[in-house]
């Protein structure tokens, strides 16, 4: 039996799972830092941050599509397993479909997204208060996708999953 950290590739994984995790929890502390100051300014001195509502949907856009990748290279979904009392000789094979669905639908979602990426930056959308780029929302939205397909794609080849 092998240890975890001999299975081929795992130190890279877990680099960049480490990277997208702290990326998407600077988010998240932003996200939060923003909020909070916010709701003080306006309590207080009765002066929110101009803005605040296009910050925190950018950060929160961050904050979950960076972390995606993470999710597929820890392995770490969300599961309900219903069939593991039925039938688990199939939780192999039904993990391997999972996964080849994931990164289909992954693929399809950043083709798509990046569609609309296009336009955005051909028509040059800007956000009603602070006028952001939206294209600076699609580039967390893109490399979150794109990453979280190559690492379902990975995860595909990686060593024995669990079940």
């Amino acid at each position: 039996m092998r240890k975890t950290g001999s299975v081929p590739g795992f130190e890279l994984r877990s680099g960049v799972a480490k990277v997208c995790g702290w990326a998407a929890g600077t988010a998240l502390a932003a996200m939060m830092l923003v909020t909070v100051a916010d709701v003080v300014l306006r309590a207080v001195i009765n002066k929110p941050i101009r803005g605040t509502l296009e910050i925190v949907e950018l950060l929160l856009a961050c904050t979950f599509f960076l972390a995606l990748p993470a999710s597929f290279l820890r392995d770490e979904h969300i599961v309900v397993d219903v069939v593991d009392g039925i039938a688990p000789r199939r939780v192999p094979l039904l993990k391997r479909i999972a996964g080849v669905l994931g990164a289909l639908v992954l693929a399809a979602m950043a083709w798509q997204g990046w569609i609309a990426a296009r336009d955005a930056l051909v028509f040059n959308d800007v956000t009603s208060d602070l006028a952001l780029p939206r294209i600076w929302y699609w580039v967390p939205v893109l490399a979150g996708m794109i990453g979280a397909c190559i690492a379902a794609a990975a995860m595909l080849f990686a060593g024995k999953r669990g079940g």
